[in-house]
């Protein structure tokens, strides 16, 4: 009997993980990880060999950003760390105080999200990018872009933004496939598009896993061209979460023999994390999680406060299931805003950053979102 082994195609220059557990997995809702816990975690992503460490997001709620920071530079130098950043200059003075090796700056490309999230349109979208691009540079970060949402975008506008970033000096492109909808045939062709267009620029990917695809998807832009891809212990993340440090660090270090890649030191550290996270993996399964739908993070509520398709492949009810939307610890200044207006109060903007700090504060020390009593008790403290 003959067996099939399957296909394995080699790649031509060799892949690497860039982990974002600490921001992208600590989204994840009910999740927050203490200092201590974020340190022993990079301790075992060092081990695993993971080349990059995007360590939070750079902006006024910086937190321990600092702490960690100073942690990796003095007990893992060789690991590369990173911040993600949106394209504002007040956060990118931010993350250029903590002197990551990397920015990652953010700009959606779908005109779903620039439209109806932020009510821009393309050309603030190049402009934007541009101008955040020079000044990242101008204050000495290298620069990778990702452009959010890029597998819903236009395909010709998303070519032109990789070729502008490119131009403008950023070292790496990352492309998300943001609702978790793509196929490996969908990405290798997006992959292959923006590949076209480069010279020297690299390609990341950041995958979902809202039906099951986020590693399949992600190895799929390796074999296609892409350098990098994104990764979370146990596959953390919004909704159904992202595609598994453990899988793909498993494949690249098993199958590929990828250099620098140990795959006997997954276990633990999976082991650790999910000893500490207040929720199982089953709650995050694709399609039939019970957490799928609860979000709690400001950037996806304000998205999905203004039209759920931003950040939701498929409507809530169509697999049985009931949205959720909560403010607590990672609660932004527009999603309060805007649940306070449903609530009948209106807030100055002056007091905006003051009150959310406030609630963030007050949701942190009780370990759980805020009801909405406990919302306008925060506004009125």
């Amino acid at each position: 009997m003959r067996l099939h082994k399957g296909t394995r195609k080699k790649m031509n220059k060799p892949a690497y993980l860039i982990d974002t557990t600490l921001r992208e997995g600590e989204q994840s809702v009910g999740i927050h990880f203490t200092t201590g816990q974020k340190k022993s975690i990079i301790t075992g992503l060092a081990l695993v060999g993971v080349s990059e460490l995007e360590i939070g997001i750079a902006s006024s709620f910086a937190g321990d950003l600092g702490n960690i920071m100073a942690f990796c530079k003095r007990h893992h130098p060789d690991l590369k760390t990173s911040l993600w950043c949106r394209c504002k200059k007040q956060d990118i003075l931010t993350a250029a105080a903590l002197s990551p090796d990397r920015l990652s700056l953010s700009i959606p490309v779908s005109d779903l999200h620039l439209i109806k999230r932020l009510g821009k349109d393309r050309l603030w979208a190049k402009r934007s990018m541009l101008d955040a691009i020079g000044a990242a540079l101008q204050m000495g970060l290298q620069v990778s872009v990702g452009f959010e949402d890029a597998t819903r975008a236009d395909a010709v506008f998303l070519t032109d933004m990789a070729r502008l970033a490119e131009q403008a000096g950023a070292f790496r492109i990352r492309l998300a496939d943001t609702i978790g909808h793509a196929t490996p045939a969908g990405m290798i062709a997006m992959v292959a598009d923006v590949k076209k267009v480069l010279d020297t620029c690299e390609i990341a990917v950041h995958t979902h896993n809202d039906f099951g695809m986020a590693t399949a998807n992600a190895m799929a832009a390796l074999e296609s061209g892409a350098r990098w891809a994104d990764v979370t212990v146990l596959g953390l993340g919004e909704r159904a979460g992202c595609a598994r440090l453990e899988e793909l660090a498993g494949y690249l270090g098993i199958m590929l023999s990828t250099p620098g890649i140990h795959p006997r030191h997954l276990k633990p550290l999976a082991r650790y994390v999910s000893t500490i996270i207040a929720c199982t993996r089953e709650d995050f399964r694709p399609l039939v999680g019970e957490k799928i739908f609860t979000c709690e993070t400001g950037l996806h509520l304000q998205g999905l406060q203004r039209d759920p398709s931003t950040y939701e492949p498929y409507p809530p009810e169509q697999v049985g299931a009931t949205r959720s939307l909560l403010l607590g610890a990672k609660c932004g200044r527009e999603a309060l805003k805007t649940r306070l207006a449903e609530l009948g109060h209106a807030i100055d903007d002056d007091l905006l950053l003051q009150k959310t700090c406030s609630l963030r504060e007050r949701a942190a020390l009780f370990g759980r979102p805020l009801d909405d009593r406990e919302i306008l008790a925060s506004l009125l403290s």
